[in-house]
């Protein structure tokens, strides 16, 4: 299984990961990025979208 993590101090909440994949991701109350369902994309997507976080907030782990 894949553990996808976002690290809520390098988050900026660009909205980036919601907008590309709202299946996996939404922003929280304080506007950062959490994961609210990590099965909701293929994997390879996923870490597509995890490349182009601007601060490298989400971790993919295989």
């Amino acid at each position: 299984m894949v553990e996808i993590s976002v690290d809520k101090k390098k988050c900026i909440g660009c909205n980036l990961c919601v907008s590309m994949l709202p299946e996996v991701f939404e922003l929280d109350t304080n506007g950062k990025s959490v994961v609210k369902n990590p099965s909701g994309a293929p994997v390879e997507k996923i870490i597509e979208i995890s490349e182009m976080c601007p601060t490298r907030a989400i971790k993919v782990k295989k």
